[in-house]
Parts: structure tokens; sequence; C-alpha cells
């Protein structure tokens, strides 16, 4: 895609998530990769009013351009993007599971089968850190070792992936796979998979939503 058509789906994607009620207010910030750097929702901006000329564009040096600051956040993108060549857009949200289970500051073990689409047998959920700090970013990062998403202790959410609708993709999950595992700790101490049913999991996923060979 040319710049005009990245800074209308990340501008689409806002409203997408605010719709689905996965990014709620001025909470929230979503970027896709962009030649040396990317475009980054602006500091401030809810899904409400917001246009194509609002999103700001980061250097990986960190130097900005636009009309607005960049989204508070935009450390932790710049850092994630300089680590992990795969992935071409980062969603961030407060999404209201994934959120809760944060404020718990408890990772995800492999309860269900569906967390070795994110990369493992386990969502982590990052050491706390004050949001916009370089000790945040570094706490992701650690976080999302071999995995696509992770938790922010007492914040929320990051997930990410090759282009906006697979990072979009891979939030819907990890809000979803929060809340039932929420819903599990309600009642008990849901039963893990072994390490070997969930390997085999893994393996069924080496062909999933990939075209028939």
């Amino acid at each position: 895609m040319n710049e005009q058509n990245l800074r209308a789906e990340l501008v689409r994607i806002t409203k997408q998530l605010d719709a689905q009620g996965l990014s709620h207010g001025t909470s929230g910030n979503f970027s896709v990769r962009y030649g040396e750097g990317f475009l980054i929702t602006p500091s401030g901006f809810g899904a409400e009013g917001l246009s194509i000329d609002d999103i700001v564009f980061v250097h990986l040096s960190g130097q900005a351009t636009g009309r607005w600051q960049p989204s508070s956040e935009w450390l932790f993108h710049r850092d994630i993007y300089h680590e992990r060549p795969e992935f071409g857009a980062i969603v961030h949200t407060h999404s209201n599971a994934a959120t809760s289970l944060a404020c718990l500051r408890r990772d995800i073990p492999p309860f269900h089968y569906m967390l070795a689409l994110l990369g493992g047998n386990s969502l982590r959920c990052a050491r706390y850190a004050t949001f916009g700090t370089q000790a945040l970013s570094d706490n992701a990062l650690l976080a999302m070792k071999d995995r696509k998403a992770c938790l922010l202790a007492n914040h929320g959410m990051i997930a990410a992936g090759g282009d906006l609708a697979e990072a979009f993709k891979y939030t819907i999950e990890v809000e979803n796979l929060s809340e039932l595992y929420l819903r599990a700790l309600s009642v008990g101490e849901p039963v893990l998979l072994t390490e070997a049913e969930f390997f085999d999991a893994q393996r069924q996923f080496a062909g999933y939503g990939k075209p028939k060979q």
C-alpha cells in the first residue's frame, strides 16, 4: 500500500476497534510500518473525528512528522519494529478482558490450544512500568519474545502481525482468550494441556488459514 492507503487503513482499524468495544475513548494506539519508520495514531485522539491527515509518521530514529504529537506509546512501537522485522503492524488496546487479566499480573497458561496462534504455549504478562517509558518498551519486548502478543501489567495488551488485518485478528484472539481464562478462573483452576497435547495443536496450526497447496 502507498502512504495514503496505509493512513486510511489505520483510521478504518481505529474505528473498527472502537465499534467492537475493543478500544475505548482515547486509550490505545495503532501503527503500521512504512518506509524507514511507521505511521501511528496521534496522542490524545480516539476514533471519533480521526482523519488520515491526523496520522503521524515516526522515523525509527524517533523523529516525528505531522501536525500532532505521536501517541505517547510510540517508543514500544518503534522498538518492536526495530527488533522484530517480521511485524508490519501493531495494535495496543485497553480491551476489557485483557486489561482485567493484566491487572492481576497473570500470564495465560496453556489452558486452550488457540494460544498456539499467538506463537507459544503461553501469553506472557509484561512487568509493570509507567506508560510511555523506555522501561515499558523493554518489558514488552521481553514478554513478546517468540510471541505475537502480550499483556501489559495494570495497563492493557499488545498484538503484532504482518499487516493490520493480522494484528487485528490477533487482538481479537487475545481478548477472547483473556475472557475465557477469566471465566474459567471464576469457578476454579483450568486444567492445562500437557506439553505433548499442545505440541500436537501447534503442528495442526502449520497450515491454519493458508491456501490449499
